[in-house]
C-alpha cells in the first residue's frame, strides 16, 4: 500500500515537471554581473538557456545543498555512534573474557578465587 502511494506520488510530481518545462520553454538570459559592473570590468558573461533548466538547476543546487548541509550538521552524531559501537565492542571483549575465567574458577570457593586472582581489580 505504501509502495503505491509512494509511485503515485512520484508519477504527479513528475507531471508537474514535465508540464512546468513545456510551459517555460522560451529562452532566459542569465547574466553573470550586473550591467554596470560588467561595463566596468569589460567583460559581459552571459547564457541564454530555457527557463525551465534554470528552474530546474535551482531545485537541484538546492537539494545538493540541503544534503550537504544535513551530512555535515549529523556528523556529531555519526561520531557518537561509531564511539559508542567501539566502546560496547570492546566491553563485551571484556565480559567474554570474564566469562572465561569465572568458568575456569568455577569449582573453586569464591573467597579462594578472589585471593588467587593476581590481577587487580579495575574499576571502569
Amino acid at each position: 500500500m505504501i509502495r503505491i502511494i509512494k509511485l503515485s506520488f512520484i508519477l504527479c510530481v513528475a507531471v508537474v515537471l514535465i508540464v512546468l518545462a513545456i510551459a517555460n520553454r522560451d529562452p532566459v538570459v542569465i547574466h553573470l554581473l550586473p550591467a554596470d559592473l560588467a561595463l566596468w570590468l569589460r567583460m559581459d558573461v552571459s547564457i541564454s538557456l530555457p527557463l525551465f533548466l534554470i528552474i530546474f538547476g535551482a531545485i537541484t543546487a538546492g537539494l545538493v545543498l540541503g544534503f550537504v548541509w544535513e551530512w555535515l550538521r549529523e556528523h556529531r552524531h555519526r561520531a557518537d555512534a561509531s564511539r559508542a559501537k567501539r566502546d560496547a565492542t570492546r566491553l563485551s571483549r571484556e565480559l567474554e573474557t570474564l566469562k572465561g575465567e569465572a568458568r575456569a574458577k568455577e569449582g573453586q570457593d569464591d573467597i579462594l578465587a578472589l585471593l588467587e586472582d593476581d590481577k587487580p581489580l579495575r574499576l571502569g
